[in-house]
């Protein structure tokens, strides 16, 4: 599912326009992207936790070349489902 199509089905579910759902869609994107940015964990209950993770520098190999070399350290964006929909992705329908 893309984005168009999460639009159109929250414009359908809640009989609200495409463009007041684009709208809607947007103000929640906006609001964990700037939550994570300022370094909080975002926590939507019975869907899952979205948070920053610090990954430490790592030494590893060119595969180009196979010489040694040092990845720098870097932020990595990480989510875990919730209980409510890991049990409903794996239910039987």
């Amino acid at each position: 599912m893309k984005k168009n199509d999460l639009v159109a089905a929250i414009a359908e579910k809640e009989n609200v326009s495409k463009k007041e759902a684009d709208k809607a869609l947007n103000i929640v994107l906006d609001a964990i992207s700037d939550a994570l940015i300022a370094g909080e964990k975002v926590s939507i209950t019975g869907f899952g936790t979205f948070e920053v993770r610090d990954r430490p520098a790592k030494l590893c190999k060119n595969p180009r070349t196979g010489e040694p070399m040092t990845t720098k350290p870097c932020k990595a964006l990480a989510f875990k489902a919730g209980k409510t929909l890991k049990d409903a992705v794996n239910s039987e329908n």
